[in-house]
């Protein structure tokens, strides 16, 4: 069978904003002098983040969700063709070429979709085939990694995946809850693509590996209100995760006859400083391995489904792999569930 390659990575992001901006400009004030907010602010491991909307330009909170969902769609198709051009560019790849395209959001809708209207964009062919994730989450990247590279292994099948989420967009009413604090302190924007072909140079899709405890499912949610989408994370979700990361990451490297230690890269998606060091804890991850995690999380913030995508991007223009080199992309969503992939340079 065919390996299915990595050819390119691209992303986009929209207005650079800093963390301290935000701060001072409008959420000192949403949270009125609340210390556990100022706290949690500036423990959050950000230092830039990118909004299509800037909340003291446009204060989104009393709009209704049908004008989110309007501006979504207005900001997405631009910013997913430049992410879907600059990836197509550095796979070296016409848009002609494309045989298939998923796109996975959890921030808006469309119908038609974003996928029929990125094509249409693009200038894909008619016979392209389509796909659209929805409400998957921060994980969402890697089983839709996973499906465009059992259709390249097994159908011969040139995909592109693009993860668009525009969080700016779903700022909520005043709350002093501990998890929405948290949430309008992480979450940004950005759209982030990868393009998949069978055989060829690049990064070759391994295996993939996923893990849901279904008991845990209340600790993460995202739910869609009158006011926009509003996220839930209880405090325990660091220790979920720091239960399954070991397990479900060994049993994928051991099938291949790896260990954690032999792990060249580490792309795992930076929910947040404290998450970061659950996932790595299990797995004997040095300090050096996760700073391109946090150096994503400080210049980006968490953009949800793009941003281990943007992780490896970073990995692989900052860290030179040798061929057989191995790879581990880890992320994280609600379910509670946790999605795994081994890459082979």
């Amino acid at each position: 069978m065919v390996a299915a390659v990595i050819a390119g990575l691209g992303s986009a992001v929209p207005t650079a904003v800093s963390q301290e901006e935000l701060w001072e400009g409008f959420f000192a004030d949403h949270y009125r002098g609340n210390p556990l907010a100022e706290r949690l602010w500036h423990r959050a491991g950000v230092a830039t983040r990118h909004a299509v909307a800037i909340p003291w330009k446009e204060d989104v909170r009393e709009w209704g969700t049908a004008a989110r969902i309007e501006r979504f769609v207005e900001e997405a198709i631009p910013l997913g063709r430049e992410a879907l051009e600059a990836c197509l560019d550095r796979a070296g790849l016409a848009p002609r070429q494309v045989d298939a395209l998923t796109v996975a959001t959890c921030t808006g809708y469309a119908t038609p979709g974003l996928d029929i209207l990125l094509a249409r964009e693009l200038g894909l062919r008619e016979e392209t085939q389509r796909l659209h994730v929805g409400h998957m989450g921060c994980y969402a990247a890697l089983p839709a990694l996973a499906t465009l590279g059992d259709a390249a292994a097994a159908r011969n099948m040139t995909g592109l995946l693009l993860c668009l989420e525009l969080s700016s967009l779903h700022v909520q009413e005043e709350s002093h809850e501990t998890d929405q604090i948290i949430a309008h302190s992480l979450f940004a924007d950005a759209a982030a693509a990868v393009a998949v072909r069978p055989g060829g140079s690049g990064l070759v899709v391994v295996d993939v590996a996923a893990h849901t405890d279904v008991e845990s499912a209340g600790l993460m949610t995202w739910d869609v209100t009158d006011h926009g989408f509003r996220m839930g994370l209880a405090q325990e979700i660091p220790k979920v995760l720091e239960r399954h990361a070991g397990p479900l990451v060994g049993s994928l490297l051991a099938r291949h006859d790896l260990s954690p230690k032999d792990v060249a890269g580490w792309a795992i998606h930076p929910g947040g400083p404290k998450i970061l060091e659950a996932l790595a804890a299990p797995l004997a991850i040095a300090e050096d391995d996760l700073e391109v995690s946090r150096s994503v999380l400080r210049d980006f913030g968490n953009c949800s489904s793009p941003t281990v995508l943007l992780v490896l991007q970073r990995l692989l223009e900052q860290r030179p792999l040798r061929p057989g080199d191995p790879v581990v992309c880890l992320a994280f969503g609600p379910g509670l569930t946790l999605y795994a992939a081994l890459l082979r340079r």
